[in-house]
C-alpha cells in the first residue's frame, strides 16, 4: 500500500501540479472518516501519512489508567510504561491505534474520495492562482466548443467563453490559439469556473497596455473607452506631459502599435483621439471620422446637439447608430445629429411656398391645395389655364373633379383679366 500511496502522490505531483502537502492534508482528512468508523469513538483520533515512505498510521489519545474499562479512550499503565517509562496515571499519551486491515480500508477510501479530494484541491489552486489574474489577459487553446460556448485550455486549468462573451464577427477553431480577458472566477456546484471574454472594452485596455509602455507606465491615461465588438472601439486618451502625443504614443511609428491590436481583433476599427475635458471639443473627437459644422451644449440637461451637412450625416450616425452611440458613452451625455439644411433645398422650399401663396391668392383657394397644384408642377395660374382638365385631375387624383373644373375657369378668368 506504502508504494501506490507513493506513486499516487508523485503523479499528482508531476501531472496535476498539485503540491505533495496539499495532497497529503486533503487524503488525510479522507482516511480520518475511514479511521473512525474502523477504530471507533476515540480520543483525538489522527491520521499521518509520511511524506517520504508513503506508510500510513493512525494515531489517537488515550487516557493512562490502573484497569482500563473503554478500549476506544483508555490504555493499561503496564501498556503506556512501554511506550513512555515517565508516564503517570491520568496522564494522555499519543498511541498508534493502526488497524491490521487498514491498509484495505486505505485503499477503498482512496478510490472513494480520490476526486472528490482532487476536485476541493483544484478548486482552491483554480481559486488562489486565478484572483490574482481577474481583470488580465491569459492565452490558450481552444479545445472544445459547447453549444455556444467556447471551452479554452489554459495549460492545468481550463476557461469557458460564454456565448454573450463572443465577439460575432468572430470564428472559433478548436485548436487555434487565443488570447482573452479574464472577467472572473466563480466558485459553482461544479468547480471553480474562469469566466473569459473577447467583447469586453477591457481587453483592449489590456491589449493596448501589453503594446504601448507609455499606457502600461501610466504615462498616457486611457480616459474612456467605448466598444462595439468586431466593428468599432473608440479610445479617448491623455496625458498631463506636454512633451508627449498621447495618440502618436499609442499608434506608434507608422501605426506598428495600434496595427498589432487590430490584427489581434481580427481588423476591427478603433479610433484614438485625444481627451479633453471639454464636452464641445470631445464630443468633436468622437464623432470621428464625421465631420462636424456645429456644436450646441445643453449644461442643464446633458444633451450635445450636432449640425452636420448632408455627406456627414450616415458618417455621424455609423451603422445601425453605432457611431453615436459609442459618442455618447465616450463623453457620458446624449448626443442628437440633425442636417445643416441645404441652401438649394432651401431656396427650392421658398420658391414653392411663394408660388403656392400667389396662386392661392389669384385662384382664392386655400394655401394647401394651393400647394399641392404647385407640387404637381403647375406652378402658376397661367399653367392650370393652358392644361387640360383631364391632365389636371390625372395629377391631381386627389381633388374632386369639380374644383379642378372651378379652378381651371379661375385661372382663364385670371389670365383674360391681367
Amino acid at each position: 500500500m506504502n508504494q501506490e500511496v507513493l506513486a499516487i502522490m508523485e503523479y499528482m505531483e508531476k501531472e496535476k501540479g498539485i503540491n505533495r502537502q496539499v495532497f497529503i492534508e486533503a487524503m488525510q482528512s479522507a482516511l480520518l472518516a475511514a479511521a473512525k468508523k474502523s477504530i471507533g469513538p476515540a480520543r483525538d483520533l489522527r491520521v499521518e501519512i509520511h511524506p517520504k515512505t508513503g506508510r500510513i498510521n493512525v494515531r489517537a489519545k488515550l487516557e493512562v489508567v490502573e484497569k482500563v474499562q473503554n478500549s476506544h479512550d483508555q490504555i493499561s499503565i503496564k501498556r503506556a510504561k512501554e511506550i513512555d517509562p515517565n508516564v503517570k496515571l491520568g496522564d494522555l499519551i499519543e498511541v498508534e491505534v493502526t488497524p491490521k486491515d487498514f491498509g484495505r480500508i486505505a485503499a477503498q477510501v482512496f478510490k472513494q474520495t480520490i476526486n472528490q479530494a482532487l476536485k476541493g484541491i483544484e478548486r482552491k489552486m483554480v481559486l488562489s492562482e486565478f484572483k490574482d489574474r481577474i481583470n488580465n489577459i491569459v492565452s490558450g487553446t481552444i479545445r472544445r466548443i459547447e453549444r455556444a460556448d467556447v471551452i479554452i485550455d489554459l495549460g492545468r486549468y481550463e476557461g469557458v467563453m460564454p456565448a454573450k462573451e463572443r465577439v460575432p464577427t468572430e470564428e472559433y477553431v478548436v485548436g487555434e490559439r487565443i488570447k482573452a480577458y479574464v472577467l472572473s472566477v466563480e466558485d459553482t456546484p461544479h468547480g471553480p469556473m474562469i469566466i473569459l471574454s473577447r467583447s469586453h472594452p477591457n481587453f483592449i485596455l489590456r491589449l493596448l497596455e501589453l503594446e504601448v509602455s507609455e499606457v502600461a507606465d501610466k504615462i498616457v491615461e486611457v480616459k474612456a473607452i467605448a466598444r462595439e465588438p468586431g466593428f468599432r472601439t473608440k479610445i479617448a486618451v491623455w496625458t498631463n506631459n506636454p512633451k508627449i502625443d498621447p495618440v502618436g504614443s499609442c499608434v506608434g511609428v507608422r501605426g506598428a502599435r495600434v496595427k498589432n491590436i487590430v490584427r489581434e481583433l481580427h481588423s476591427e476599427k478603433i479610433d484614438l483621439f485625444k481627451w479633453s475635458p471639454n464636452v464641445e471639443e470631445l464630443t468633436i473627437e468622437a464623432l470621428k471620422p464625421a465631420k462636424v459644422k456645429k456644436v450646441e451644449v445643453d449644461q442643464d440637461h446633458h444633451r450635445v446637439k450636432v449640425t452636420v451637412d448632408e455627406e456627414n450625416y450616415s458618417i455621424a450616425l455609423g451603422r445601425k447608430g453605432k457611431n453615436i452611440w459609442l459618442a455618447s458613452k465616450i463623453v457620458g451625455w446624449d448626443i442628437d445629429v440633425v442636417k445643416e439644411p441645404s441652401a438649394a433645398v432651401d431656396n427650392f422650399t421658398q420658391k414653392l411656398t411663394k408660388a403656392a401663396e400667389e396662386m392661392a391668392s389669384t385662384l382664392s383657394i386655400d394655401q394647401s391645395v394651393a400647394e399641392q397644384i404647385v407640387r404637381a408642377g403647375f406652378i402658376n395660374p397661367e399653367a392650370v389655364a393652358e392644361s387640360e382638365e383631364e391632365d389636371l385631375m390625372s395629377a391631381l387624383p386627389e381633388l374632386d373633379p369639380q374644383l379642378i373644373h372651378r379652378l381651371k375657369e379661375a385661372a382663364h378668368l385670371a389670365g383674360k383679366t391681367n
